[in-house]
């Protein structure tokens, strides 16, 4: 019992991350917190692989879902055994979506964001290597959104930690799951001949 006690507890902790992974990737779809650049099809393209939305959004939800109905599935499969092997799946869901969104999110950072410059609309610290994040004085080569720099800075590094939180909270469940799918039977069966 204490394996589902665990697996709930950590389908609670992926909830408020999941949310937030949302949260970041729709704000990073209005800069300056205007509603015209994506109109006008000026934000980074990184944005359109909805990195939070799907991957370290709905892909967590789906395990932490799992997770959280771990006790009904193990009334309905029998044995808890059986209903880790579906925790087991609904982890690698999970790790596969915060994996995506790490490196898509990752990307991102390194390509800079899309912004006006005095040279037309680009992304103005795509060939630098990230350099441009330890240059603060080269972030004013962005005219328009106002701080963009700073925006998509903070919100993809957001991206970057919560969806490591979330692989890490998966990756914890796939060998808890893993344990006690392949383990428990086992030791179950030991115990009987054992009394025996």
């Amino acid at each position: 019992m204490c394996s589902l006690g665990f697996a709930r507890s950590l389908g609670f902790a992926l909830l408020p991350l999941a949310t937030c992974c949302i949260v970041a990737n729709v704000l990073l779809f209005f800069p300056d917190a205007q509603v015209t650049y994506i109109q006008e099809n000026n934000v980074t393209t990184y944005v359109w692989y909805f990195m939070g939305i799907g991957g370290g959004g709905l892909a967590i939800l789906i395990a932490a879902f799992v997770f959280l109905g771990m006790g009904k599935c193990a009334d309905a499969c029998g044995t808890e055994s059986c209903a880790m092997c579906g925790s087991v799946l609904a982890a690698l869901v999970g790790m596969a979506g915060s994996g995506y969104c790490f490196l898509i999110s990752a990307f991102a950072l390194l390509k800079g964001p899309y912004c006006l410059t005095e040279m037309g609309w680009m992304s103005p610290f795509e060939n630098d290597g990230a350099k441009y994040l330890f240059a603060r004085e080269e972030w004013s080569e962005c005219i328009q959104p106002k701080h963009i720099v700073e925006w998509n800075v903070t919100l993809l590094a957001i991206l970057l930690g919560l969806s490591t939180f979330e692989f890490i909270i998966c990756v914890l469940q796939f060998i808890s799951g893993l344990v006690n799918a392949v383990c428990r039977p086992c030791c179950y069966k030991q115990e009987y001949n054992l009394n025996v």
